[in-house]
């Protein structure tokens, strides 16, 4: 990768790369979290990895490495919010889809929603703590969260799943 910053759409193309080369054993968990290091300097690059890594059939989220855990926690808020928002994102679209009875995509939306829960349950806790407060204020009504829950329209079921996603995480 080139020392510019990664573009959404390139971080998504890194993240496959590596990835494969992970899963073929051709890359090393040391040589892969430094990889992941360098997308998740920036909030497109963190994206891209995020979309990629939670959503694909690698199975990185599921069985992180050590390494890649450091480096996750490392970005900080970065990581965190945008993990947040994933699931979110993931709880919401989960209800939708079972609504348009699209059982494909409700596992999908459940499975990114579950890597969501476990790789917040790997970072630090005090910072995943007051972002998880933050949504949840914002579900009641109030706060800084209130115009990403309004740009996505979630519903009172929606944001039922999503506090309920949230919750879980701090009881394991």
């Amino acid at each position: 990768m080139s020392k510019k910053k990664p573009t959404f759409k390139e971080a998504i193309t890194f993240a496959m790369m590596w990835c494969d080369a992970w899963e073929k054993e051709e890359l090393s968990d040391e040589v892969l979290a430094d990889r992941v290091s360098e997308l998740v300097e920036t909030r497109d690059g963190a994206r891209g990895f995020l979309a990629f890594s939670l959503s694909s059939d690698c199975p990185i989220m599921d069985r992180l490495p050590e390494a890649v855990i450091l480096r996750l926690r490392e970005a900080k808020e970065i990581v965190v919010d945008l993990t947040v928002r994933n699931l979110a994102m993931s709880s919401a679209m989960s209800i939708h889809h079972k609504r348009n009875k699209d059982y494909i995509q409700k596992a999908g939306s459940e499975r990114v929603a579950i890597r969501c829960i476990e790789v917040l349950r790997l970072l630090e806790p005090i910072l995943v703590k007051t972002r998880i407060e933050k949504l949840l204020e914002a579900i009641e009504g109030k706060g800084d969260d209130l115009d990403f829950l309004k740009r996505w329209g979630y519903d009172n079921e929606q944001k039922s799943a999503i506090a309920s996603n949230l919750n879980s995480i701090a009881d394991h």
